[in-house]
């Protein structure tokens, strides 16, 4: 099979991503501010079914909502960067 030597712009796919993961923080965020049964339902599901419900609370601030996602949205972009760097360096 004949390598497709594509390579990715690191800042274009960090950007991608911590975008793409501050989108989900808030839709999450969100549907648990909306909706905290079925979103320990969901995250039950998750987690094999571990009940969640014996060691959660819901004690959301806004603190701890924007803590959230300036930290998920940095760890996406870590990610992101990481993903290209180590595609580049494998498609070589």
């Amino acid at each position: 099979m004949a390598k497709n030597n594509v390579s990715h712009d690191p800042m274009v796919i960090a950007n991608a991503t911590a975008a793409t993961t501050a989108v989900m923080y808030v839709v999450c965020a969100t549907s648990i501010a909306l909706f905290p049964k079925s979103a320990m339902t969901i995250a039950r599901s998750w987690f094999h079914g571990i009940r969640l419900e014996e060691i959660a609370g819901w004690n959301v601030s806004i603190d701890s909502v924007i803590l959230g996602f300036v930290s998920a949205t940095i760890g996406g972009w870590l990610v992101g960067l990481l993903f290209a760097k180590f595609q580049n360096y494998f498609a070589k």
